[in-house]
């Protein structure tokens, strides 16, 4: 099989990733999946890309006008110049033929008569890329399945004589799948479109076949946006390693640091976690930006909280973003959760990371993370793929998690994400003398030693402070520790 860089491009850029290149040329392919899928509208771009390419195109539609696709094409902001369209569609003087043709039924006279102007056309046109759309009126045409498949069969052996490429769309409105015409084309396209409790559709492509060519295989996230199809093909981060030094990022904070022996390293994952309101964001934004101020990239991304309310809260303690994200050293991603899938998170993230050069992210907060998306299944294993991902470009990653309780042993997580991160830094309330007091502590680091104490963490108008040791507490953990002795100067 080759792996070879494909002559034709589908024209959805992601689409061409997931088939490593592109379509095997002169080779016919199924785009198959229920009506609002996108068919129709990959069907268009595919044309337009050769348009573009200065290739011939033409569309051959049975089911759609040419005026339906014109309109469709426009709401995408797509002319369809250069396209050349071929409308086979049943007209009322049709009909009133078939009510007089006694001999034959009227499927068969239809079916001839399709196949002859479909193949006079192609012979005029000479197109390098052809769609008929849609495929479910030529099974319909045929009247039995002998017909239907000897009628592929002659089909795909003239367009390959040709050196056409072409796509048959199916709405697979006989059956859910058609193991027919399956057998017959050289690859086939699903694409699904699922409904959700709440927020957006979702919609998946899968690759089920690919005659002589590797491909991604499995489900990959793909949008319907003015524009056209936007895929996200499935990240495998296997496939991006890099070489990189690994250095050891700083808060600025010497007490802080000392924690961490010496603060997270890149390539590394950082998990903050504890209840709400005990500084896991605070201390994740300071080590964003003195990365930042060093010149770094970095980029958050915010589930939870506002974009505008976390740079004015943060100038109130003494940690001022705005001139950071106003020169493009920070970048504050605003997420929408329910518009978005996994799938285009990735895609996000990877965009920075490749285009933008980040090397520091932060994700703020994997509650939001996981219960905006609640109905996608093995959402944990596509974080940890992130993760390795960030890993292996040398990503040093601060991931933000809320635990449910504000005191006791027994808070919960949504997911226990402790075996996926490299480092794990605890927060803490505790009660003293009748005030509510922070802790911090590091209970994890890979790769590195780290101090094992608890210190006390204060968050105020003079910025983030990290304390002294709490020796002279026992059970902080528990949020009501003991005194071991008096302290001093009481």
């Amino acid at each position: 099989m080759t792996d070879s860089l494909a002559d034709v491009p589908t024209g959805v850029e992601g689409l061409d990733l997931i088939l490593r290149g592109g379509l095997i040329p002169s080779r016919t392919y199924l785009v198959e999946g229920t009506p609002g899928a996108g068919k129709t509208t990959l069907a268009m771009q595919y044309l337009i890309e050769g348009v573009r390419r200065g290739q011939k195109s033409l569309y051959i539609t049975l089911s759609e006008s040419r005026a339906e696709l014109l309109a469709s094409a426009a709401g995408h902001g797509w002319t369809l110049q250069g396209v050349e369209i071929r409308e086979y569609i049943i007209t009322d003087a049709s009909v009133e033929r078939d009510r007089e043709i006694t001999m034959y039924h009227a499927s068969e006279i239809e079916l001839g008569d399709t196949m002859t102007r479909m193949l006079a056309d192609v012979e005029s046109v000479r197109p390098d890329r052809v769609v008929i759309d849609a495929l479910s009126e030529l099974r319909l045409l045929s009247d039995s399945v002998i017909r239907y498949r000897r009628q592929l069969l002659a089909l795909k052996k003239y367009f390959a004589e040709r050196q056409c490429t072409v796509l048959v769309l199916d709405d697979r409105s006989n059956d859910e799948r058609d193991s027919h015409v399956e057998s017959i084309v050289h690859g086939v396209i699903a694409l699904e479109h699922g409904f959700t409790g709440y927020g957006a559709d979702r919609r998946r492509v899968r690759v089920r076949k690919m005659r002589g060519r590797r491909f991604h295989t499995g489900l990959h996230d793909y949008i319907i946006r003015t524009g056209g199809l936007e895929m996200f093909p499935r990240l495998v981060a296997a496939e991006h390693k890099s070489t990189f030094k690994r250095a050891i990022i700083q808060s600025g904070i010497v007490e802080l640091d000392q924690l961490l022996g010496g603060g997270p390293q890149l390539g590394t994952s950082t998990l903050l976690t504890g209840p709400a309101g005990s500084g896991k964001t605070t201390v994740a934004m300071q080590y964003a930006a003195a990365a930042a101020r060093r010149g770094e990239r970095v980029s958050v991304y915010m589930f939870d909280e506002l974009r505008s309310l976390m740079i004015d809260r943060f100038v109130d303690i003494g940690l001022d973003l705005r001139e950071l994200v106003a020169d493009g050293r920070m970048t504050l991603r605003q997420i929408d959760p329910t518009e978005m899938s996994p799938g285009e998170f990735t895609s996000l993230v990877r965009t920075d990371v490749e285009q933008q050069n980040a090397s520091v992210v932060v994700i703020d907060s994997l509650n939001g993370y996981l219960n905006a998306m609640p109905h996608e299944e093995f959402l944990a294993a596509q974080l940890h793929e992130l993760l390795s991902y960030l890993g292996h470009r040398g990503v040093a990653t601060m991931l933000v998690v809320g635990q449910q309780g504000i005191v006791g042993l027994h808070m919960t997580v949504p997911v226990d994400a402790s075996y996926l991160a490299d480092s794990i830094v605890l927060f803490r309330f505790f009660e003293v003398a009748g005030e509510v007091r922070k802790a911090i502590s590091v209970t994890k680091k890979r790769g590195g030693s780290h101090e094992n104490t608890i210190r006390e963490l204060t968050i105020n108008t003079n910025g983030v402070r990290v304390g002294r040791a709490l020796s002279d507490f026992h059970g902080v953990l528990t949020g009501v520790p003991a005194y071991l002795q008096k302290p001093a100067g009481s």
